[in-house]
């Protein structure tokens, strides 16, 4: 079974590169994740999904995305960025909305630059406490996150804006109930047209671009992270069969769920 970070306080620092190691689907793809993640950006460009928009992002960019709120994000090929994975039971205080901080001041690009750096020696060097370390150089993350978020009242969202947030939070609720886009549609109370312009205007993709990605992750993960049937994944999804499950994962990868598994774990029979 996937790693639960429900059962862990303990923080982790990896690259962007180490968090996509198994394919750049892994951030590329409309997704949440059960844990917060604080991503600094240090070198290059990319476009992020971040609390129902879409935003270019760069170096010294600051992204916080809480647990459960979907988010995608695709760097240029020469970008390098960290990622501190902070599960929900660190005790760590944390903002409680997407965060998106850009930030000019060398003096406060280089402090968090430091926090990172010493996290991540207390994390490879073994040293006895190194958790109790980690955690407290999480809290100077933490608070260093929370002395640069902007104290000024922020402009109330358009209605738009706000009708592609409720989108995307019905998404992590409920990506895998079997609706179609038109069903959430209905259940919001607009029509599926006006939702497809209104969330590729905020976000770059269609209403029902997001529901396929955000299924097309869960299917992914669930292939190469897990043993589970092929059959219960399409089940636990909404798929009234395996084969249409299976149509699905080719016409969106090119490969049957199968072989997605064994190319991920050779191992896998």
């Amino acid at each position: 079974m996937p790693f639960d970070p429900s059962e862990t306080t303990d923080l982790r620092l990896v690259t962007l590169a180490q968090l996509t190691q198994g394919g750049g689907w892994q951030l590329e793809l409309a997704h949440d994740r059960a844990e917060h993640l604080l991503i600094w950006i240090t070198r290059g460009q990319g476009v992020a999904l971040l609390d129902g928009s879409r935003r270019g992002v760069g170096t010294h960019n600051a992204l916080f995305i809480p647990a459960r709120h979907l988010m995608a994000l695709e760097m240029m090929r020469n970008g390098f960025g960290q990622a501190l994975v902070i599960p929900p039971a660190s005790g760590l205080t944390l903002p409680r909305s997407v965060q998106h901080l850009r930030i000019r001041d060398v003096a406060s690009q280089s402090e968090l630059t430091g926090l990172i750096d010493a996290l991540g020696r207390e994390q490879s060097g073994g040293r006895p406490l190194r958790h109790s370390a980690m955690r407290a150089y999480g809290e100077l993350i933490a608070i260093w996150l929370r002395r640069h978020i902007d104290d000024l009242s922020e402009a109330r969202p358009s209605a738009a804006h706000r009708l592609v947030q409720a989108y995307c939070a019905r998404l992590v609720d409920s990506y895998g109930s079997g609706a179609g886009m038109a069903d959430i549609a209905q259940e919001m109370g607009v029509t599926p047209t006006h939702l497809t312009r209104v969330c590729r205007s905020e976000t770059g993709r269609t209403a029902a671009a997001l529901l396929t990605e955000r299924i097309l992750y869960a299917a992914r993960r669930l292939l190469t992270a897990t043993d589970t049937p092929v059959q219960d994944i399409a089940r636990h999804l909404g798929f009234g069969s395996a084969a249409y499950f299976t149509r699905f994962i080719q016409q969106h990868t090119g490969h049957t769920p199968t072989a997605l598994r064994r190319a991920a774990r050779p191992d896998t029979k």
